[in-house]
């Protein structure tokens, strides 16, 4: 029905009626919807998924590639990825701090056969993705694609290892984002924290170079890049694993055709030296005039991945400050309401590893917050951690663990890392049952060797004003800006 004019005040006047009515009723309305009351007795967790055990068809070429062929059912899509061991951060020099970052991301941008826009057109054409990366250890180069595709872009995946052109234009390019990207992190205290907490776990050693620095971003010229890639890509010192819906002849069809005449062109760089297990703590205070808030960054130095302690690590590391519910930060954040988030856990290498973590916290409780945090550390070293607080931690690991690897590409890309490590295929399904065989007196054991507060390294950024509060973790040195 049409409204006419005349009756329109009366209708407005009784919608106002109406929307009053409706606020007067709220607190009923609201009382009569609120949630049913929690259920008092939960159902008990089921167990854990079983990771069904890859089949692994593990091949070596004549040149020294590895080659490792998964074959899956599923979707007709082909993954694969190459990693390169000793390429990464730790195979840069002391003033090279950025540059593998560098030579990993100018890989995909142009070969000798095709210009970075030609290469990304050919990709796109067939319908696949390729990209690299750098971490401490190495380099890995990822492509996926269309079962009906792999052929082809493998052969791309060899050419952008095997050919990268460096080309000038594109270098400059790269290396001047890098650089607007380095002013934005280096102004954030969390990164001035980082980069010197490094140095202080690891000292002189590779490891301790994980930030670019400027002068390391501006040796990645063309020349050195080259210089670098012929030293570092190398057939016997690379995996390439290959998943997916095809077979393992096929697969391994593929990788001959792609990576059965490459040859090293450069001379070989030495391997990574063992990072040091232990280090004399270093206590800085890096002033931030005017912060309203202070970074705390902790660590020290730990185990490599293939350490026997490196599961029971990380299991008492999770319970100690990996996670929402662990108890550092369940502490400075819930209970204290210090920080929005605290965390301490441990990380392993090839060569080495570390524990590190911290928070930032409000300055009027910058020494509380840290003594809390060696607190727990303290108390996870003389009391055992009790039952269920051990296998929901436990249960956190693996399950995090197992969704992780729910697709094909996190597969691929978990196999290439383990073995840039030093990690085994079998490590893959064997990680979850070790994660739940770690027992409350193994957690202590690790705590008593890995966690006593005095051998932490502090570095410490914020206001001058904060440095009363210091004293009780020790003597620290002072860095002006």
């Amino acid at each position: 029905m049409t409204l006419r004019p005349q009756n329109r005040p009366a209708t407005l006047r009784s919608l106002a009626c109406a929307a009053a009515l409706l606020v007067a009723a709220a607190p009923a309305l609201a009382q009569s919807a609120a949630p049913p009351p929690f259920p008092k007795d939960m159902p008990r967790f089921g167990p854990d998924p079983v990771l069904p055990a890859p089949q692994v068809s593990r091949h070596r070429l004549p040149n020294g590639l590895e080659v490792w062929v998964v074959p899956r059912a599923g979707l007709p899509r082909v993954d694969a990825m190459l990693a390169v061991r000793g390429a990464g951060q730790a195979a840069d020099a002391l003033a090279q701090a950025g540059f593998s970052a560098l030579l990993a991301a100018l890989l995909s941008e142009g070969t000798l056969r095709r210009d970075a826009l030609t290469l990304a057109q050919d990709v796109q054409a067939l319908g696949g993705s390729l990209g690299a990366a750098a971490s401490a250890d190495g380099i890995t180069v990822g492509m996926q694609a269309l079962a009906s595709q792999a052929g082809p872009m493998l052969q791309l995946l060899a050419e952008v290892v095997r050919e990268p052109a460096f080309a000038a234009a594109e270098v400059q390019l790269a290396r001047n984002n890098a650089l607007e990207g380095l002013k934005v992190s280096s102004a954030e205290p969390g990164y001035r924290a980082e980069g010197a907490l490094g140095p202080a776990l690891f000292g002189s050693h590779p490891y301790a170079r994980s930030l670019a620095t400027e002068a390391g971003l501006m040796s990645a010229t063309p020349e050195a890049l080259r210089r670098a890639h012929a030293q570092r890509f190398r057939p016997e010192r690379a995996l390439l694993v290959v998943a997916g819906r095809i077979s393992a002849a096929e697969g391994l069809a593929l990788a001959r055709a792609a990576f059965g005449n490459w040859q090293a062109a450069g001379e070989a760089l030495p391997p990574t030296p063992a990072a040091p297990r232990q280090a004399t703590p270093v206590r800085q205070l890096i002033e931030r005039p005017g912060s309203v808030q202070t970074t705390l960054r902790l660590g020290r130095p730990a185990v490599p991945a293939n350490h026997p302690d490196a599961v029971p690590l990380r299991v008492a590391g999770a319970v100690l400050g990996d996670g929402f519910t662990s108890r550092i930060n369940l502490n400075l954040r819930e209970d204290k309401g210090y920080t929005y988030g605290a965390s301490l856990r441990s990380g392993t290498l090839r060569e080495g590893g570390a524990i590190r973590g911290g928070a930032d916290v409000r300055n009027e409780v910058t020494g509380a917050a840290m003594q809390e945090i060696q607190r727990e550390m303290r108390r996870l070293q003389t009391e055992p951690v009790p039952a269920q607080e051990l296998a929901e931690t436990q249960r956190y690991l693996s399950g995090s663990y197992l969704v992780g690897l729910q697709t094909q590409s996190a597969l691929v890309g978990t196999l290439a890392r383990n073995w840039v490590v030093g990690l085994p295929p079998e490590h893959l399904v064997n990680y979850t049952k070790a994660v739940h065989r770690v027992t409350a007196a193994q957690v202590q054991a690790v705590a008593k060797t890995y966690f006593a507060p005095e051998a932490y390294s502090w570095v410490v950024v914020g206001d001058a004003a904060v440095a009363p509060q210091l004293q009780p973790i020790g003597r620290f040195e002072t860095l002006k800006p």
